[in-house]
């Protein structure tokens, strides 16, 4: 293979990969051509057999394992088991705005879902309770949820929300639902603002059991309290998302 540099694409660093002495990894160079062929080819279409793929691009079958696992930690391709790796469909795309899961995934076409793993009522511990403004010890409804996309699990999500403010949660609300609908339509809470910190991270084995991925698999970590206009706090969320399915979007603007 010789060692040209790749072409740029838009949304890509210009050297994206390219040391600065100039010598290109030969993984690297094969991981660019399998991004060219995996828009060629388009979502759900198998991937060559790894043979001919590492002969056609001049590279050990081991160099090209590489290029294909690092395509696949980054949601580019995906391997089903008993069959060829193919190529993955697009990211779903979540704002990062005070919109429910729901919102963001209806907004794209994509059916939303839930499945309940816990609806119970615990205690604060000293930090969740500062965060809800409760008493260290008080009582928080947690509710902890698998989430779906047209019925594939992609992340899983922790709620904990004031049990004095909000009793009907444990009788009412169906928790396979939108949280914010029922906060918003049957309790008539307004959200103001919210504080939302990210970060990535593994996850543990109970997590990535639950969501029936890899443990292996980057994770994208949202952490949230939300505030009511009068600054009265209405929940935390711990929100895990599969790295390799979802990316996030937000629109900035100058302070005053």
């Amino acid at each position: 293979m010789h060692e040209e540099v790749p072409p740029h694409r838009a949304g890509e660093p210009v050297r994206a990969g390219i040391p600065e002495h100039g010598r290109i990894p030969r993984y690297y160079a094969a991981k660019t051509e399998l991004l060219a062929l995996i828009e060629e080819l388009g979502e759900g279409a198998p991937l060559p057999a790894e043979r001919e793929l590492a002969e056609r691009y001049g590279v050990s079958r081991v160099t090209l394992r590489q290029a294909v696992g690092e395509l696949v930690l980054e949601g580019r391709l995906i391997r089903r088991h008993g069959s060829r790796t193919v190529v993955a469909p697009p990211k779903l795309l979540q704002p990062l705005a005070l919109v429910s899961y729901t919102e963001g995934m209806r907004a794209q076409g994509i059916e939303p879902g839930r499945t309940v793993i816990t609806a119970e009522p615990m205690p604060a511990d000293a930090q969740l309770a500062e965060d809800l403004g409760l008493e260290p010890g008080g009582e928080v409804v947690h509710l902890e949820r698998v989430l779906l996309a047209d019925g594939e699990r992609v992340g899983l999500e922790s709620s904990y929300l004031p049990r004095e403010r909000f009793p009907e949660l444990l009788g009412e609300f169906d928790a396979s639902g939108s949280l914010y609908a029922f906060l918003r339509e049957k309790l008539g809470v307004v959200f103001g603002e919210a504080e939302e910190r990210i970060e990535t991270v593994l996850a543990t084995p109970r997590e990535a059991l639950l969501i029936g991925t890899n443990p292996a698999t980057p994770m994208i970590l949202l952490h949230r309290v939300s505030w009511t206009p009068e600054g009265e706090p209405i929940e935390r969320v711990r929100s895990l998302y599969r790295g390799d399915r979802f990316s996030f979007a937000t629109r900035l603007r100058a302070r005053g």
